[in-house]
C-alpha cells in the first residue's frame, strides 16, 4: 500500500517535469498552496503505510479535501486582503517536515531491527553449531 502515495508522487512530479506551463501571479500562489498540500498528503501516506495503518480511501479524500482547503484559503486571503496562503504553507510545511522525521525514524528502526535480528540469528546458529560439536565429541569419547 505505500506504493499508491509515492506513485502519486512520481506522477505529478513527473507531470511537473514535462508539461513545462509558466504559472504566474495567483494562480502561482494557489498552484503552490496545491503542491504543498498535495505534498503534505502523499508524505502523510507514506508515513501511515510504514505504520501499518494505510488506507486508500482516507488517502484520497485527505489528498482532494487539503487542496481544496488550500485553494480555498488562498482564494479567501485574496478577497479579504490578508496573505492567509502564508499560513497555509506555514502549517502544511511544517506537517511534512514532521512526516518526513517520522518516517526517517521508522525507516531507521525497521534498519536497526533487521541487523539485531541477523546478529541474533548468527548467534544461535553459532551456538547450535557448537552444541552439536560438543554432543558429537561426547559421542566420540
Amino acid at each position: 500500500m505505500i506504493l499508491i502515495p509515492i506513485l502519486a508522487l512520481l506522477v505529478g512530479l513527473a507531470i511537473g517535469w514535462f508539461i513545462k506551463v509558466p504559472v504566474s501571479g495567483l494562480a502561482g500562489i494557489y498552484m503552490g498552496v496545491g503542491v504543498v498540500a498535495g505534498l503534505d498528503s502523499v508524505f502523510g501516506g507514506i508515513r501511515s503505510a510504514l505504520e501499518g495503518k494505510f488506507r486508500s480511501d482516507v488517502f484520497l479524500t485527505g489528498f482532494i479535501a487539503n487542496i481544496v482547503i488550500a485553494f480555498f484559503l488562498a482564494w479567501f486571503g485574496d478577497r479579504i486582503g490578508v496573505n492567509v496562503y502564508f499560513v497555509a504553507i506555514l502549517v502544511m510545511g511544517s506537517r511534512i517536515f514532521t512526516n518526513l522525521s517520522l518516517i526517517r525514524r521508522q525507516m531507521l528502526t525497521k534498519w536497526h531491527d533487521a541487523r539485531e535480528r541477523k546478529r541474533l540469528e548468527a548467534e544461535l546458529k553459532a551456538q547450535q553449531a557448537e552444541s552439536e560439536g560438543n554432543a558429537q565429541q561426547t559421542a566420540a569419547t
